[in-house]
């Protein structure tokens, strides 16, 4: 690592076009999975102007889907409910604009049942283990520069846009729009970080104020920058002059109206913000078993956890899967030169903790529930976990074996 530079990251809001996609396609595997905990799904969504397609493939269990079969008008995941699903997300987010309206919009549903030797490749049968869904790596990270083992610089991105949405929906904000992108450019200084050295937020907001006044860029700085100084550690805002707010004067139009989105455009969002390695499997629309999810969700599991025991000051981590194959082909630790245990040894043992096949994954971390569609926005790691199993890859209860083990 070098001692001194700078890094930057970027996150979008729940608004940005590619979200909004990532959203639906969740809140359909959330759907199927609340169905049958063992349904297959792979879901992906595109957004464009009040028009939204759900397409893909999936599987439930027979009992799960009504006697005609799945997505027949009797099931209990057909078409309509589907459709719903979308018109719901949309809602949410707050899309009730002219040329993205939740009640409006034209949504098709192009779902389809899985291919047969997909399905023959990965399940169960006789005395052979549940599979991998795919070959692939996978990647995991975790670093002592925040609280919640993340980099710095995503994390402050993520929190800035957490905190403007929060502020629309509660209606302390009414001028701004859901669409919004922050990126956080942070000095370092010996590998840590010290101070904001640049910040953009650019937002969708109204094109007037209720007394008809047009809005400006200055308006939505002044909206911003109250968010931004409480998001950032005291004394960390950078410069004035490097505090960029609608750098383009104007951001009216936004969302799928001004932009078509697509599920799975924002993986390096959803990770670590470039500060680590990714696969380059996206995360939403997939169900568990698909281990360009469940393996990512396990490598930062166990990134977190060395970090977490004081193991390492940064820990990566890579499995590797072959389709059909139920144990990883390799399991790679690098703790960059800040580890306290040798990586080999640290190798074995976490495999001794976590069974890393794609059905131990599940179990261990208790994935086959409808837990994903709070993960589609603000990052899927550096979250806390929650009561009814959500995030639980962020749980650091490896920490006392860990220490035992060395």
């Amino acid at each position: 690592m070098r001692g001194s530079y700078f890094f930057t990251s970027e996150s979008v809001s729940e608004g940005h076009p590619d979200k909004v996609c990532d959203r639906i396609s969740d809140a359909v595997v959330d759907a199927f999975l609340a169905a049958d905990p063992i349904a297959r799904v792979a879901c992906e969504t595109l957004v464009t102007t009040n028009r939204i397609i759900v397409a893909g493939e999936c599987r439930l269990d027979r009992s799960a889907c009504g006697p005609q079969g799945l997505m027949n008008e009797r099931a209990e995941i057909n078409k309509d409910r589907i459709e719903q699903l979308a018109r719901e997300v949309v809602h949410e987010i707050g899309y009730e604009q002219a040329g993205f309206h939740w009640k409006h919009a034209e949504v098709s549903v192009l779902l389809h049942g899985q291919s047969a030797d997909i399905a023959r490749g990965v399940d169960a049968a006789d005395n052979k283990d549940e599979g991998a869904g795919d070959q692939g790596i996978m990647f995991g990270y975790a670093c002592d520069e925040t609280p919640e083992l993340m980099p710095a610089p995503i994390q402050f991105a993520h929190n800035i846009l957490r905190a403007l949405a929060e502020a629309r929906h509660s209606g302390s904000e009414p001028l701004l729009g859901p669409d919004a992108k922050s990126q956080v450019t942070l000095q370092y200084v010996d590998g840590k970080p010290v101070t904001a050295n640049a910040i953009v937020v650019s937002t969708q907001h109204a094109a007037t104020d209720v007394d008809g006044r047009t809005i400006d860029s200055d308006d939505i700085r002044k909206i911003v920058r109250p968010y931004v100084l409480k998001t950032l550690p005291e004394g960390w805002m950078c410069d004035e002059p490097y505090f960029y707010v609608n750098p383009t004067g104007r951001f009216v139009i936004g969302g799928p109206d001004g932009d078509t989105g697509l599920t799975g455009r924002k993986i390096i969002v959803d990770t670590y913000g470039g500060a680590a390695p990714h696969g380059g499997g996206a995360f939403s629309g997939k169900d568990p078993s698909k281990v360009d999810r469940s393996a990512a969700y396990a490598a930062r599991y166990l990134a977190k956890n060395v970090v977490a025991a004081g193991l390492a000051e940064r820990c990566t981590i890579q499995l590797s899967y072959a389709i059909g194959v139920a144990r990883p082909l390799s399991v790679y630790v690098d703790t960059q030169g800040t580890g306290q245990v040798s990586e080999d040894r640290l190798s074995t043992i976490l495999q001794e903790l976590v069974n890393l096949s794609p059905r131990g994954i599940r179990e261990h971390l208790k994935l086959n529930r409808p837990i994903y569609r709070r993960t589609s926005a603000y990052g899927h790691f550096g979250r806390e976990p929650e009561a009814d199993g959500g995030f639980s890859w962020e749980k650091s209860d490896l920490v006392d074996e860990l220490r035992r083990a060395f």
